[in-house]
């Protein structure tokens, strides 16, 4: 293994998007990390499209990276085999709830008593100090408890909607991929572990009133809530098309006002300063939506770039992969999977001058490492042919 965190060693205990998306990154980082599957399998395995069964497309974008044992925990041979991979790990994340850790036996306590500098991340739904600890949750819940649809139903949408991709969970995969590292830099100074919460509604909240509690930041409140320019954002018609426009500061104003032949607007004031933009900002986007309506995306995009102001085109998910600086940038790569054959694998965004991470591994097939991962724990052939025989962990046929 190589990149930053080569040498740590991780014992991954996610499924579903969060999790595995946060693994994903710290395995993409270089560190070694064993995925625990359980019998039935990560759920996201049987999301299809997908070529082979168990083998879906979410799974094979959650899991590059990983290597992958599946044990049964609820036997005792598997949660042996599970306390002996934890004995020699640096990390071990998982997204169930607490509750249910401690009923296995892998409690933060029962296990740190074992390994005391053992980082022990759990991401979950809600925070264990508030009253809602405990109950399950996925990313629409959060997406809704968080604010998030109500937001876009402020943008004029029919009906309040979720944000099309799975945003609390890769969020809070964020979250908890800083969390991972900076509790390895504390346990450098400090020596000991400990245990880190990562909760899901407090990692998009953190979010949402950052950019939106607004008036209602102090106390007495001054104002309502609700950044207007985030809410009357959006791609502009063309002639032909869409485009992203951001015309925003002082200067690119003048520019854009001198350039389509208004500079009249310029001592406008509307338009005469940031702040003044600010209070006029549903004029303002008026403005913009009619003006960019009557030239096509191409002529814009020449004027645009000519006086620096920033544009970008409206990419469909299918133009990401022939996206040129995408592709320029070596993000877009492609892998071949021992099953799935020829895939499209991005690859991590981010770019190291001494430690970069070496090409990942496709995402495992199920239990495919089981065997290996169990002799590196010392179970011999003998204990390994029981343990199959009685389901305690599944391997590839």
């Amino acid at each position: 293994m190589s990149g930053p965190l080569a040498g740590v060693k991780i014992v991954d205990l996610t499924t579903v998007v969060m999790g595995p998306f946060a693994t994903q990154i710290l395995a993409e980082l270089g560190a070694d990390v064993v995925k625990v599957e359980p019998p039935e399998g990560d759920n996201m395995r049987f999301v299809g499209p997908m070529k082979s069964p168990g083998m879906g497309h979410l799974f094979l974008h959650l899991n590059r990276g990983k290597r992958n044992i599946v044990l049964d925990l609820k036997q005792p041979d598997g949660l042996e085999a599970m306390l002996r991979l934890v004995d020699g790990a640096d990390v071990l994340i998982y997204n169930v709830r607490p509750s249910a850790m401690t009923r296995l036996g892998l409690g933060y306590e029962a296990l740190s008593a074992r390994n005391p500098q053992l980082i022990y991340v759990g991401a979950y739904g809600y925070s264990q100090r508030g009253p809602n600890a405990g109950k399950a949750a996925y990313d629409d819940l959060i997406q809704g408890a968080s604010g998030l649809p109500w937001l876009a139903s402020r943008k004029g949408a029919q009906a309040p909607a979720y944000v099309p991709v799975n945003m609390a969970d890769r969020l809070t995969g964020l979250h908890v991929v800083y969390a991972v590292t900076a509790a390895l830099f504390q346990r450098s100074r400090s020596g000991k572990g400990q245990s880190v919460e990562v909760p899901m509604l407090e990692s998009v909240a953190q979010f949402v009133l950052g950019d939106h509690l607004a008036g209602m930041s102090y106390e007495p409140p001054i104002g309502g809530t609700g950044y207007a320019r985030l809410e009357h954002r959006r791609p502009y018609p063309t002639k032909d098309g869409y485009l992203c426009v951001l015309v925003y500061n002082d200067k690119q104003w003048r520019n854009f006002l001198q350039a389509v032949g208004r500079p009249e607007l310029i001592t406008d004031p509307r338009f005469s300063s940031h702040g003044n933009r600010a209070i006029h900002i549903g004029e303002i986007y008026t403005f913009l939506s009619e003006l960019l309506s009557q030239r096509t995306s191409a002529e814009w995009v020449a004027l645009l770039e000519a006086i620096d102001i920033p544009v970008a085109p409206m990419n469909t998910v299918a133009d990401l992969l022939t996206d040129p600086h995408l592709t320029g940038s070596g993000f877009i790569q492609t892998e071949d999977h021992p099953t799935e054959g020829t895939l499209y694998a991005p690859r991590t965004p981010t770019n190291w001058s001494d430690t970069p991470p070496a090409p990942r591994s496709p995402a495992a097939r199920f239990g495919e490492h089981s065997e290996e991962i169990l002799r590196e724990l010392g179970f011999d052939d003998d204990r390994l042919s029981a343990m199959r025989s009685a389901g305690v962990f599944r391997a590839p046929d």
